[in-house]
């Protein structure tokens, strides 16, 4: 089964007086990964469509063509994927690769067919994929987890000691505007991305996952000058306009998945946020 719900753009405007209800309705994603069947969300926020593929005992394949006025669904579009669950598979063009959890791929533009697969049912692969449109075609690339050198970020006193693993990035294989990575965060670490930021040159999505039961984060978005937050659980996703900051905190350390798009795919453009800015 295949589903796919439409997130339409607003201004920082329209979010002033949303109540917590509303926010979470427009930016809050709460179901990503159900055994068996495609979770997609479209957003309008520079068009990325992004979601969770789990299959159990039946391959499953994204099937978009009328939705976005194309005849196959990777005719216009890139795609990035990124394994979070158990060992599986992925189909692309009759190519078959394996899929450990954090191994991920660059998908180009063209391509006809991406069948995903667990090996084992019981024990479902979560494939979290992000697609953006694409102007060019670039090589499909597989980006083992074993492959990608971290990049240290944070430190243990100010509780933002992480590891950033950089997949689809211009460091690692190119592609026409998505960006695509992976950030743990240590133990006893708790903050990303503080101090933070925004970048207008592109929006972001974020996945928060590998979470302890009964523990949560507290994302903050919105304009500096007039934050607000969602509160967000174990494999729920965020959508981070251009114009919002995009931090949170945890009630204990996590892991999430960020996807950027939009005109600039230069990882460090971003506009620093002090502390004293924030309210």
């Amino acid at each position: 089964m295949q589903k796919m719900e439409n997130r339409y753009s607003h201004s920082p405007e329209d979010i002033r007086h949303y109540s917590t209800e509303q926010l979470r309705k427009e930016y809050l994603v709460e179901h990503i990964f159900v055994p068996g069947e495609i979770c997609l969300t479209y957003t309008h926020h520079d068009r990325m469509i992004f979601g969770g593929i789990t299959p159990t005992d039946t391959p499953l394949e994204v099937t978009l063509a009328q939705e976005l006025g194309v005849t196959y669904f990777l005719e216009r579009w890139e795609l990035g994927v990124i394994n979070i669950g158990g060992p599986g598979m992925i189909q692309i063009d009759g190519q078959k690769e394996s899929m450990k959890k954090q191994d991920g791929y660059y998908i180009g533009k063209e391509t006809k067919e991406v069948i995903f697969s667990s090996e084992d049912p019981a024990n479902p692969a979560k494939f979290y994929i992000s697609s953006t449109p694409a102007h060019h075609k670039y090589p499909n690339v597989k980006i083992s987890i074993d492959e990608v050198i971290p990049l240290e970020a944070g430190e243990n006193l100010t509780l933002n000691e992480r590891k950033i693993y950089q997949y689809i990035h211009p460091n690692v294989c190119e592609s026409c505007q998505l960006q695509m990575g992976y950030t743990i965060l240590e133990p006893g670490s708790a903050w990303n991305t503080m101090p933070c930021h925004t970048h207008e040159r592109r929006m972001e999505t974020y996945v928060y996952f590998d979470m302890l039961e009964d523990t949560g984060v507290f994302h903050m978005m919105g304009k500096p000058d007039e934050t607000k937050h969602l509160v967000v659980s174990n494999e729920q996703a965020v959508i981070s306009p251009s114009w919002s900051i995009h931090s949170g905190v945890g009630t204990s350390n996590y892991s999430f998945i960020w996807s950027m798009c939009g005109e600039n795919i230069t990882y460090s453009d971003m506009d620093m946020i002090s502390m004293d800015q924030l309210k």
